[in-house]
């Protein structure tokens, strides 16, 4: 099992810790601030030192309850990994931080359609400072998604406090629109779920990593849309 050292802090860039698990070039460690992607959100890259070696992670991925990071080989290989040895955890920071950014320029384009459309989430997808949104809306135009847009940055503006918890499931679910997606996509057996609360703007079931407050998230632009179906249709944003 790992601890996840990012559900409590997400701004959290080093960390020391010892090795749980070995499999080939994949390590698993006691705890990690290495985010294994998902919601959208993808995977935490960075270093990890061993044996005084600094080797990149470029993979990490959530198994069951361990949290496994995948080494990149240099020249030399990789070094001796044994259980209990020391490691020193290092992120890709100005990546992650991105990311951080535009999950929670996400939420606020999630909750600002929610708030004023009622249109459920159909699905989406981030990168680095961009990402895309499908909404349940019968029609969409360039006057309605440039109304989104100025909405969303007056939410970036107004610096909103970004919140997270964890709270029983059945306590959870007692909150009205915890999901806002089509289809809930949360696994019957957890038995903890953890929320993101943009104050006053947006509550919803989330696992990944964000800002402190919506003011970090910077301008938010739509760049496009497109139809992808009758009641389906997609922004696109990016981060200036």
């Amino acid at each position: 099992m790992t601890e996840l050292l990012y559900y409590n802090d997400a701004y959290l860039q080093h960390f020391d810790t010892t090795i749980n698990g070995v499999d080939g070039d994949r390590v698993a460690l006691d705890h990690t601030a290495f985010y294994p992607g998902g919601g959208g959100q993808l995977c935490d890259e960075g270093w990890l030192t061993i044996s005084d070696r600094r080797l990149r992670v470029a993979k990490v991925k959530k198994e069951g309850a361990t949290v496994w990071h995948t080494l990149e080989a240099t020249d030399s290989g990789l070094p001796e990994m044994v259980i209990g040895q020391g490691v020193h955890g290092e992120l890709d920071w100005e990546r992650r931080y991105l990311l951080m950014r535009t999950h929670t320029a996400m939420h606020i384009l999630c909750g600002v359609v929610w708030r004023d459309y009622e249109a459920s989430v159909t699905g989406g997808n981030m990168d680095p400072g961009a990402g895309r949104m499908d909404f349940e809306f019968a029609a969409m135009s360039r006057e309605l998604v440039t109304d989104i847009e100025e909405k969303c940055n007056a939410e970036i503006a107004a610096a909103r406090p970004v919140r997270s918890q964890i709270l029983p499931r059945e306590e959870a679910f007692q909150i009205p629109d915890l999901i806002r997606t089509k289809i809930n996509l949360l696994p019957e057996g957890i038995s903890e779920i953890r929320t993101i609360e943009l104050a006053g703007l947006d509550l919803q079931a989330d696992g990944g990593t964000h800002v402190r407050n919506t003011s970090e998230v910077g301008q938010m632009r739509v760049t496009d849309y497109k139809s992808k179906g009758a009641i389906n249709k997609r922004i696109y944003i990016e981060l200036e």
